[in-house]
């Protein structure tokens, strides 16, 4: 799909944060940002030569991540300006604006569907899984990604944006109604950011919340800008542990 010819933004510059999605070129997001980058990456090794549908792309760097490996990729999003941007940046996959739990597109369309740190954000993540499923070939995969209830919000949904958020157990079950062979899966940190939380006697992620990015001493914003994906793990153990969670499931 071609960069459209006239842009109401410079595609040059990071999209506004508002907290509810994260993406590259922003110093203070980095963390975040290695974060989906790396379930990103995992996503990508495992849908190579597949048609694939990335449901909920936003800015498209993921998308592009997946047109590494994949036949062909469609990001789709239901915020049309951030498509206008993600078709600008981004020459790889197609990108068009649609809504999740009424995807535009027929049945067995797609050999893998991918949607990382989107489901949270639904309001009726089972019709949302039910598109998924309509929309894959028959044996097609599905991979996704969200928060760990767990470790994310222990006392609460602390994120404004987020309408559901899924322990393990409960991430299974969602993806099983229309689903078989359901793995969960977790990210966790990797040694050098133990490290960091050793030093911190804490986690990383809620000091990075405990205080607005402009104050942070210089120390954390130098920890902040050295986050790379290596700093992550996915593993199949201490799920109740794990930072982020990986459903892989196959239609």
């Amino acid at each position: 799909m071609g960069a459209p010819t006239e842009l109401t933004f410079n595609a040059d510059e990071p999209i506004p944060l508002t907290g509810e999605r994260t993406a590259p070129g922003v110093a203070e997001e980095n963390y975040w940002f290695q974060r989906h980058v790396v379930a990103y990456r995992w996503a990508a090794a495992r849908i190579g030569g597949m048609r694939v549908l990335d449901a909920g792309s936003g800015e498209g760097y993921g998308t592009d991540i997946l047109a590494d490996t994949a036949r062909r990729v469609v990001g789709v999003d239901l915020d049309a300006e951030i498509v206008r941007r993600a078709a600008a940046v981004y020459s790889r996959p197609g990108f068009q604006p649609a809504n999740l739990v009424s995807l535009p597109f027929r049945n067995a369309s797609f050999d893998a569907v991918v949607s990382l740190q989107v489901i949270e954000h639904l309001h009726t993540p089972h019709e949302f899984i039910a598109e998924c499923a309509r929309v894959m070939t028959p044996g097609g995969l599905l991979i996704l990604s969200t928060p760990n209830r767990l470790t994310f919000s222990p006392e609460g949904t602390r994120n404004p944006f987020h309408s559901f958020e899924f322990a393990p157990d409960e991430l299974r079950a969602t993806v099983a109604r229309h689903f078989s062979a359901v793995e969960i899966l977790g990210t966790s940190h990797g040694p050098r950011v133990r490290t960091i939380e050793r030093l911190l006697r804490g986690g990383l992620p809620e000091r990075l919340i405990a205080q607005p990015a402009p104050e942070w001493p210089a120390w954390l914003r130098r920890c902040v800008a050295r986050v790379r994906p290596g700093d992550f793990r996915v593993r199949s153990t201490h799920l109740e542990r794990s930072l982020d969670l990986i459903a892989t499931a196959r239609a």
